[in-house]
């Protein structure tokens, strides 16, 4: 995948299984994650560089971006202004 403009491919960090106290939680309330890792990143838009790169470790909102299943994977196509912070 190779994304166009200032979009970015991310793939989202499972989600929480247990709390920290060790109780299970059950798939029906399992909340979307909202970290991921960059897997791609397009070329940037009218003459603006990217400031992701592949690899980083972000922090997005919770509704942000389109959901996309590619060869078995979820992943995420957002531009990089829905991405809040780089960890």
């Amino acid at each position: 995948m190779r994304p166009i403009n200032d979009r970015v491919v991310v793939k989202p960090a499972p989600a929480e299984e247990k709390t920290k106290g060790g109780i299970i939680i059950p798939d029906t309330a399992k909340e979307k994650p909202q970290r991921g890792e960059v897997v791609a990143v397009g070329p940037g838009k009218d003459g603006n560089l990217m400031t992701v790169q592949v690899g980083d470790t972000v922090l997005y909102g919770k509704y942000a971006g389109q959901e996309l299943n590619f060869e078995g994977y979820d992943y995420l196509i957002m531009r990089e202004d829905d991405i809040l912070v780089i960890m």
